[in-house]
C-alpha cells in the first residue's frame, strides 16, 4: 500500500518538475550588447583663470564656468576601449577680474582699475556653443559602466553672447556683443577619472580677445579653466 501510494505521488510531482524545466528552457534569454557605445551627456563645473595677463590685471575674486552637452562614441578598436566622440554643447564662462571695459562713442575702452579704487562689480562674461571632439582611452566592458577613463580633446566654440559689467558707487557701465572678442574661441582638455566624475583642465591656444588695448599694451589673455567633468549615459 505504501510502495503504491508513492508511485502515485511521483506520478503527480514529475509533470511540476517537467513544467519548470520547459519554461526555464524557454525563458527569454538576455542578450549582451558586446558592440556598445558610451554615449553621454556631459556636465562640467569650473574655476575660470586668466593667462598671459597684461600688466597689472588681476583676478580677486572666484569666476565659475558651466558646460553641457552630447557626445556621440565611436569605437575604433575591437575591445572598444579606444574611441573617438564628437560632440555639441553650450558654455558659460564668467570672468571676475579688474579690466574695466566701457565705451566712447560704441567704441570699447580699455582700463586697468588700480587698486585704491573701490568697486562693487567688474566682470564679463561669455556664451557659448562649443563644438568638442575626444580621443578617448577607457577600461569599460560591456558589462560594467564603472571604469577609469583618460579623455583628451580639442573644441571650438563660437560666441553667442558677451556682456561687461562694471559698477561702483557712482557709474555703471554695461557692454553687450562687444566687437573686440573672439567670435571663435578653440582649445586643448583632458579630463580624467574614475565612473561619472572627472578631474578636467582646458587651455585656450586663441585670446579672448581679437582687437584691444590700454592705453599702454594690447591684451592678449587666454583661458585657463580646471574644475570637474561628470559624463552621464
Amino acid at each position: 500500500m505504501r510502495v503504491a501510494l508513492g508511485f502515485f505521488l511521483f506520478i503527480l510531482i514529475l509533470p511540476v518538475f517537467s513544467q519548470e524545466k520547459t519554461n526555464l528552457e524557454d525563458a527569454p534569454k538576455i542578450k549582451i550588447d558586446s558592440l556598445y557605445r558610451e554615449d553621454q551627456f556631459y556636465f562640467s563645473f569650473a574655476l575660470n583663470t586668466l593667462q598671459n595677463k597684461p600688466a597689472g590685471l588681476s583676478q580677486d575674486k572666484f569666476s565659475a564656468g558651466f558646460s553641457t552637452g552630447f557626445l556621440r562614441d565611436f569605437p575604433i578598436n575591437k575591445n572598444r576601449t579606444i574611441s573617438i566622440a564628437p560632440g555639441i554643447g553650450l558654455a558659460y564662462n564668467n570672468y571676475n577680474q579688474n579690466l574695466k571695459i566701457s565705451e566712447s562713442n560704441q567704441i570699447s575702452v580699455y582700463s586697468i582699475i588700480e587698486s585704491e579704487v573701490d568697486f562693487d562689480r567688474n566682470r564679463f562674461s561669455q556664451l557659448l556653443v562649443e563644438m568638442p571632439i575626444e580621443f578617448r582611452w577607457r577600461t569599460s566592458t560591456y558589462e560594467s559602466h564603472k571604469f577609469w577613463r583618460v579623455y583628451a580633446g580639442f573644441k571650438v566654440g563660437y560666441l553667442l553672447y558677451d556682456k561687461s559689467i562694471f559698477k561702483d558707487a557712482s557709474d555703471k557701465f554695461v557692454v553687450d556683443n562687444n566687437e573686440d572678442f573672439n567670435k571663435f574661441q578653440y582649445g586643448t582638455y583632458i579630463a580624467a577619472g574614475y565612473n561619472s566624475i572627472n578631474i578636467f583642465a582646458y587651455y585656450g591656444l586663441n585670446a579672448l580677445f581679437q582687437n584691444a588695448k590700454t592705453a599702454t599694451e594690447t591684451i592678449d589673455m587666454n583661458a585657463l579653466n580646471v574644475g570637474i567633468m561628470f559624463y552621464i549615459l
